[in-house]
């Protein structure tokens, strides 16, 4: 195994990723339970949807004639929407979340995004995740900006997990300062003995002994008791709670670790996720197809992941976003091309939630961006300070969004 300073830091951050089973010397102390470190015990659960999902047939806007138009082979029927309120329905697909919508703990932001203009997924997803549209500068993520701005009361206590991802590799989000980890899955991390642990075992030692960088000195320490830590927490014998079904694939699996993480009062503060595979330019689907199952994982995990959260659920938010929408209009190919607005999805115990928040812009041929997109009306940057600073008390929102001028003003009030 050829370990390099790459393997332990990216971007300022601990990146755990892998299956390599960590040496026993490792275990030289054992680390306390930790408790939470945010004071109030909230949390801040951030999904994108990497592709560019189709805002308008997840959240239809069924009231609106240009709709079923504009779309004549993928628009959702009229009879097979789950309604609402009147103007505004779910695709069929995502049945498991209208009962989060009844209970009002799930809310809804329309014809929100980024002021940039881009229509490339490379660039709109980084604007996204560092939090300033059209500045490529940028070298950090604004869940990470977000944690740096804490007040000093929540940031006084920390632990190796306040920032978690479940994903790979280190996601632009969480990019900066405040050191965070990425698991690509919590049950392939444990101590080991023996002949296999061997190699890890001289590895780890001669890079933990003969460095002389402070800083991948201290992200040693915090990765050695990370792995502790979980170790401790006993997390591959995890049971989800009672009606908790996770529906098989890499987004519910990966929803299921964030539960696992977050009740094994690690001092989760904020948890990060992704589901791919949303950029339908070809046979997208109506009631079925390529969104369809996509949805039906989406809206499944979520579910699932909020019974199993149980009381507990009162503390957290999740928050769901999409580099871009897609087209008013169906393609030639019966799919949607890269458009401008999309859906955002806000759910917890804290949400202000069975409705639908944001101006809506409507459909109609002279309401469209470029003539073709459903337009920005909220900036995605308003859903996001808002949860950061009634979750994880980000006070500073000019640091956790440079430039952007939001406030408490600028707040849609859908979070206590």
């Amino acid at each position: 195994m050829n370990l390099t300073r790459r393997a332990f830091m990216k971007g300022g951050a601990m990146a755990l990723v892998g299956t390599t089973a960590i040496p026993a010397f490792l275990t030289r102390s054992v680390m306390a339970q930790a408790t939470t470190a945010a004071a109030n015990h909230k949390k801040l659960v951030v999904v994108f949807q990497r592709g560019a999902a189709d805002g308008l047939n997840i959240v239809i806007p069924h009231a609106e004639p240009s709709y079923f138009q504009m779309r004549p082979s993928i628009a959702i029927p009229q009879g097979q929407i789950i309604d609402l309120d009147g103007f505004f329905g779910l695709h069929p697909a995502m049945a498991s979340l209208k009962p989060l919508w009844d209970q009002k703990h799930l809310a809804i932001v329309h014809a929100a995004g980024s002021p940039d203009m881009s229509r490339s997924h490379f660039d709109a997803q980084d604007f996204m995740e560092s939090g300033t549209p059209g500045v490529k500068s940028t070298e950090d993520g604004w869940l990470n900006r977000a944690l740096q701005a804490e007040n000093e009361r929540i940031r006084a206590s920390q632990t190796p997990f306040r920032a978690v991802s479940l994903t790979p590799q280190m996601p632009r989000t969480l990019e900066g300062r405040v050191p965070a980890i990425a698991l690509n899955n919590v049950r392939d991390f444990h101590l080991g003995n023996g002949p296999a642990a061997a190699p890890a075992n001289a590895s780890f030692e001669a890079l933990y002994a003969q460095t002389a960088d402070a800083a991948l000195h201290g992200t040693a320490h915090e990765t050695f008791d990370a792995v502790q830590m979980l170790k401790s927490s006993q997390l591959d014998r995890y049971t989800p709670a009672p009606g908790a079904n996770y529906p098989r694939g890499a987004f519910g699996d990966s929803m299921k670790q964030v539960a696992q993480l977050l009740k094994a009062n690690l001092g989760v503060e904020a948890a990060f996720t992704d589901i791919g595979g949303w950029d339908h330019h070809q046979n997208e689907g109506s009631v079925e197809g390529q969104l369809a199952g996509r949805l039906r994982e989406f809206s499944e995990s979520l579910s699932a992941f909020w019974t199993d959260m149980g009381d507990q659920a009162g503390d957290v938010v999740v928050v769901t976003m999409s580099e871009f929408g897609r087209t008013a209009r169906e393609n030639g190919t019966r799919g949607t091309d890269h458009g401008h607005a999309n859906v955002m999805f806000v759910m917890g115990g804290p949400v202000r939630g069975g409705r639908v928040y944001g101006q809506w812009p409507g459909l109609a041929p002279e309401q469209l961006n470029e003539g073709r997109d459903l337009k920005v009306t909220t900036d995605f940057r308003q859903v996001l300070a808002e949860a950061a600073y009634k979750q994880i008390g980000s006070k500073d929102l000019a640091l956790t969004f440079p430039g952007a001028h939001i406030g408490a003003a600028n707040f849609l009030n859908l979070i206590v």
